[in-house]
């Protein structure tokens, strides 16, 4: 059997069982994660999050980049266009991970990899691709320090253990913009 049809057999469980019409556009805990696209490291399940609790982007790495920025972007408008904003009681996440691929890519095809996150060939050293513990701090010292980032967030920057299921904090809670407000 093709995989589409197990899919297909599953939406329809999903739309007789799990199904909440209920749910808002933005997420209820005005929590965002951005994560790897690693299927052993999927926010709803590292953290057993309810549908609609947190929004999550996931790319390559986890990682900080230019697109994430355009998302973001796009998102405040998003929230602004249906009646709200994206502001300081906001959550966002960096959740890096032991084990990414994303090495792996640094290695065989940096060109990619360096067009990828926005950098020369050159500068990729400088992104700690190979360690996700510096990799989250300076994804987060990224977040803040770019005047283009939409809204102030509290932010923070987290590790999953691929090989523990636990989650540390390398980057403890706080605002994007302190002076803000």
């Amino acid at each position: 059997m093709d995989y589409i049809d197990t899919l297909m057999r599953r939406n329809v469980e999903f739309a007789e069982n799990g199904f909440n019409p209920g749910l808002r556009m933005m997420p209820t805990s005005k929590t965002l994660i951005i994560g790897c696209v690693d299927p052993r490291v999927d926010p709803m399940d590292i953290f057993k999050l309810a549908p609609g609790e947190a929004g999550i982007f996931r790319n390559v790495g986890g990682r900080v980049n230019p697109a994430l920025f355009e998302t973001l972007g796009i998102l405040r408008t998003v929230a602004v266009a249906a009646g709200g904003d994206i502001g300081p009681d906001w959550n966002l996440i960096v959740l890096h991970h032991t084990d990414c691929g994303i090495k792996r890519c640094y290695c065989h095809e940096p060109r990619r990899l360096a067009a990828y996150m926005g950098v020369t060939i050159d500068e990729l050293a400088s992104l700690e691709i190979s360690d996700p513990y510096k990799a989250v701090v300076l994804d987060v010292a990224t977040l803040r320090a770019n005047n283009d980032a939409s809204g102030d967030y509290t932010v923070s920057g987290l590790v999953y253990d691929v090989e523990t299921g636990n989650v540390e904090i390398v980057v403890p809670p706080s605002r994007t913009r302190p002076d803000a407000g």
